[in-house]
């Protein structure tokens, strides 16, 4: 969308579900302290929680600069004339702090929890852009855009995301797919990859953590068929994936460490990148990451 100013998105942000399992009160709590610590963007998922589009109001009401982001607010959770007034009503509310992510979503999650049929995902992405674009809205209009990106891991829906939305967000991926996504989307749309970490130097202790995480994603197709196109083999992602690729997908050790693979999104192309703090407990709340992590991750605002 290359008709219209660039979205000034800070370097760093950070990515968690966990904002999903406290009191709103203490997302509140914790959206403000997560700007004090210097992150600029909090990204949120949806799957089964709270309303993604409620969250973010809830939050970006309780901060000052903040951009809230959906990482990725489902297409099939609610239609497109509903989700542009959402995403508008957030902007006008708070006009450069919204950032929509949409995505298609898995298989399971759409036709099994949702019931709607997962059937030609990229056409129907690009319909639902098409959609938004024409909806009407008849509230109080923002006086600055919509700004929106895609979940996109693959060279259609990256192209689709040059073309249709101010860039990508890409989940589940390394700087190699950050560096070949930037080739596809060209030098202007936003390139936001996440990037999962645990501070921590036990590699057992870290691996443990990240094997837990990686074993979500390795059940759906669509993170297996990306991860494989960066030639790893099927015998690498059995049973959460082995070291070598848990020790890719997720940045750990000392705080140097983590700032060094983030680093490499950024050197690859990435105009953002979510780092995602995987607690140890599930349904945990990784604040002590967050905390001890800002100072180090501060360097890479001007990098």
């Amino acid at each position: 969308m290359a008709d219209r100013e660039r979205f000034a998105i800070p370097r760093i942000g950070i990515w968690t579900g966990a904002l999903e399992v406290v009191p709103a009160s203490r997302a509140q709590e914790l959206a403000a302290e997560l700007e004090e610590l210097g992150y600029g963007a909090v990204w949120l998922p949806e799957v089964a929680g709270r309303d993604p589009f409620v969250h973010l109001a809830l939050l970006l009401s309780a901060t000052r600069t903040l951009i809230g982001a959906t990482g990725i607010a489902n297409i099939w959770a609610r239609d497109a004339v509903t989700a542009s007034g959402a995403a508008k009503g957030l902007t006008e509310a708070f006009p450069e702090r919204m950032l929509l992510g949409l995505g298609v979503s898995h298989q399971n999650l759409v036709s099994e929890l949702r019931g709607h049929n997962y059937n030609k995902p990229l056409s129907a992405m690009r319909d639902y852009l098409d959609g938004m674009d024409a909806a009407p809205y008849t509230s109080f209009r923002p006086t600055t855009p919509v700004r929106r990106v895609l979940a996109a891991l693959r060279p259609k829906m990256l192209r689709l995301a040059a073309e249709k939305a101010d860039g990508a967000h890409p989940y589940f991926v390394t700087a190699e797919h950050t560096a070949k996504a930037r080739e596809i989307l060209g030098a202007e749309p936003l390139l936001c990859p996440e990037q999962a970490v645990v501070l921590g130097s036990d590699p057992d202790t870290a691996r443990a953590i990240g094997r837990e995480y990686t074993k979500v994603y390795l059940a759906q197709p669509n993170y297996v068929n990306s991860i494989l196109e960066l030639g790893f083999t099927e015998a690498d992602l059995a049973d959460g994936g082995s070291d070598k690729f848990v020790d890719t997908l997720v940045a750990w050790g000392d705080a140097d460490a983590i700032v060094a693979r983030v680093r490499a999104h950024l050197d690859a192309g990435a105009d953002h990148v979510a780092v995602q703090a995987l607690p140890a407990q599930k349904r945990g709340v990784p604040d002590q990451q967050w905390r001890e992590l800002a100072p180090a991750l501060a360097t890479l605002r001007g990098a």
